[in-house]
């Protein structure tokens, strides 16, 4: 199977998962709890992996770019989408919203990147949101008052994981991912400790099941999401990247139907059909062509893992 293929199915598979840990831990602690612990035991994973098998000297510049990208990337996103869900927007809602990431992604990456975004890409993107929305509609009505200004978190968490996105593609120092993850998740765990510790939310709950949480999103999200996230962004560029993460609200409604035995329903069957032919149709021959004759930036062209 080739390397594209492997990394776009990691990609849709893990970044699911990330929906599922959040349900399974916010069940037994607050958000910011869960974030707190989380990337402390990626730091300290990731981290100590690197230093005990990599032994790199970064430079200054690298560990800059890569803090800001970290912070953006899991610091904003996540942040804006827990935060979210945290003040009663519904999860299929936040999910919608930040599934735009592909249409905005797509309107910029001419102009940022130099990537040639065709007509049966837009047709692709298109299709793909509409998938969404059939998945996800049924959280767009009936739902509880909420304070307006919270729909306007997932916005911010989608423009911050889409600036990581360029702000990567566009790095001076570029790093792989086996460099970068481990800052990333470094800056994370400072940022949600912070967080943690001003809400007063900083210890742990004493159930197993927590940890089980925590475990889950460390080795699946983190370490499996974003690192497939990452990888596909060097491979196959930032908008049949984006095109990707409309399989993801169909792909979290079959986890949660294994796990909690919540059944979607005929027009979110209906949608996951939709969204497969709108990334089949962004990533389809004509795109692979139109990216192979589109000029790339010097760090999109540097081999990825050493």
């Amino acid at each position: 199977m080739p390397v594209t293929a492997i990394t776009s199915i990691g990609l849709v598979v893990m970044w699911s998962s990330g929906f599922i840990g959040a349900e399974l831990g916010t069940r037994e602690a607050p958000a910011d709890t869960l974030l707190m612990w989380r990337f402390i035991a990626a730091a300290v994973l990731l981290g100590g992996g690197w230093a005990l098998f990599r032994r790199r000297r970064l430079s200054l510049r690298a560990v800059a770019e890569q803090t800001v990208i970290g912070a953006l990337s899991q610091g904003g996103y996540l942040g804006g989408i827990v935060w979210a869900v945290g003040l009663g927007v519904p999860s299929g809602t936040a999910a919608l919203i930040a599934a735009l990431q592909p249409l905005a992604a797509g309107a910029l990456a001419g102009r940022l990147l130099g990537e040639t975004v065709t007509a049966r890409q837009w047709a692709g993107l298109a299709i793909g949101l509409g998938g969404v929305a059939l998945v996800v509609q049924g959280d767009l009505y009936g739902t509880a008052a909420v304070t307006p200004w919270a729909y306007g978190l997932p916005f911010a968490a989608m423009a911050a994981l889409l600036a990581a996105s360029f702000l990567e593609r566009r790095t001076r120092a570029p790093l792989s991912p086996m460099d970068a993850i481990p800052l990333h998740c470094v800056t994370s765990a400072v940022l949600f400790t912070g967080v943690a510790l001003a809400g007063g939310h900083a210890a742990p709950p004493s159930g197993g099941g927590f940890w089980f949480a925590v475990a889950w999103t460390v080795l699946l999200s983190t370490v499996g999401g974003y690192g497939f996230y990452w990888l596909s962004v060097r491979h196959s560029g930032v908008t049949r990247t984006s095109a990707l993460i409309y399989l993801t609200p169909p792909t979290t409604s079959v986890w949660a139907y294994a796990m909690f035995g919540e059944a979607p329903g005929v027009l979110a069957l209906v949608g996951m059909a939709v969204c497969v032919a709108g990334v089949a149709a962004a990533n389809g021959r004509a795109g692979r062509r139109s990216a192979r004759i589109s000029p790339e930036p010097e760090a999109a062209r540097r081999e990825v893992v050493p």
